[in-house]
């Protein structure tokens, strides 16, 4: 079955996290995505899948021409780099773009390819916190506090990333030209915030002290609770529909008026109160298929415990999925991930493989070997 973006050749310089997704998804979606790694060490990116590897000194001339030759046959090189490194090599977009008029030069970094801070270093703490969205996420009264680095590295960097190299694919179809792509993390993050910006721009459900608000923590029906075991339960009730049926399955009458700012607090502690009484699976088992927007908090590792299994169509999982590919496409849906036991893919495992595949003659390859300009990590290259 033909994929979204078959026959389209993806390099990526081997990098960590916003880059290696961003190829991630590409070959997800049927791309041949190609990952240039240094010659010699470990590699620790775990986000390999669907990908191949070819091994490369390019501290070494006879490498960076090799590279070049591979290049006037890519779709999409990913620079993970700080800026000034890939013309460094003398891999920059000037020389790429003029070899390959039609490539999409997609480049990531913390901030921005131009600017005072442009080569500074940073992780996506220091990105979400300079876009602004850090100072939005905490408890009231409390310093903010990161989710992971979820929001700059993977939604705000590698997913805008490949959101511009698919509008560049688009654009090249009807023009046949490449473009540079500047995924600027700190931007991307930033544009992620654009609806909690405008709204607190309006005045509108943003526009008191950080984990005061509707959504970050200040409403009853927009929680967290801890249930008897331990464990939590989470609430989004906030239409009044949903609400009125969340009331009623905790069996509470004569509450004060939802918008009730000034009740939220007591509300909040009535809510903890009530959770406390039941296990998570009692909750589950009692909001299962309702209107209620209350689901578990569920986990990667653990299932929630059930000593008493119900099976119908309404029952929520009882445990995280693994991650797979998204948007679901009807007519052809992206590759299914699997679980595999190493995720680690060996530096030059495919080098052989891939030189040939793209018209590199075996004596050229020879030569590479033999310079140290490629190393091959699989039985061909001692043939």
């Amino acid at each position: 079955m033909s994929l979204p973006l078959s026959n389209i050749n993806v390099f990526e310089m081997a990098g960590l996290a916003p880059a290696p997704f961003a190829g991630m998804i590409l070959s997800d979606f049927g791309a041949n995505v190609i990952r240039i790694d240094r010659s010699k060490g470990l590699s620790t990116d775990v986000l390999t899948r669907n990908k191949r590897s070819i091994a490369m000194d390019l501290k070494n001339p006879v490498a960076v021409q090799a590279l070049l030759q591979l290049l006037t046959k890519a779709d999409i090189i990913l620079d993970p780099f700080r800026p000034g490194i890939m013309e460094k090599l003398g891999l920059g977009p000037d020389v790429l773009l003029k070899i390959n008029p039609g490539l999409i030069y997609a480049r990531l970094s913390g901030f921005g390819q131009q600017g005072p801070g442009s080569k500074a270093a940073g992780h996506d703490i220091n990105y979400t916190a300079i876009s602004g969205t850090l100072g939005l996420i905490g408890r009231q009264g409390e310093k903010p506090f990161f989710p992971v680095n979820i929001l700059a590295d993977f939604a705000g960097g590698g997913l805008m990333c490949v959101m511009g190299i698919l509008m560049a694919l688009i654009e090249r179809s009807v023009s046949g030209k490449g473009q540079v792509i500047d995924a600027n993390l700190t931007a991307g993050t930033s544009y992620l915030t654009t609806f909690p910006y405008l709204m607190q721009q309006c005045g509108l459900l943003w526009d008191s002290e950080r984990g005061t608000n509707m959504l970050d923590g200040g409403a009853h029906f927009y929680e967290v609770y801890e249930t008897k075991d331990g464990q939590h339960m989470a609430i989004g009730a906030i239409e009044p529909q949903f609400y009125a049926s969340l009331v009623e399955k905790l069996n509470l009458k004569d509450l004060p008026d939802q918008l009730d700012r000034s009740s939220w607090p007591e509300m909040k502690i009535k809510f903890q109160e009530i959770f406390s009484q039941k296990t998570q699976i009692e909750w589950t088992g009692i909001f299962d298929g309702s209107d209620a927007c209350v689901t578990p908090v569920l986990s990667f590792t653990e299932p929630i415990p059930n000593s008493t299994p119900v099976n119908n169509a309404n029952q929520w999982p009882r445990q995280a999925a693994m991650p797979q590919p998204a948007p679901l496409l009807s007519r052809t849906p992206a590759k299914v991930a699997v679980k595999i036991e190493d995720p680690f893919m060996e530096p030059g495992k495919h080098s052989i493989e891939i030189l040939s595949e793209f018209g590199i003659k075996s004596n050229q390859i020879q030569q590479l070997l033999k310079a140290g300009a490629i190393f091959d990590s699989s039985s061909s290259s001692r043939l």
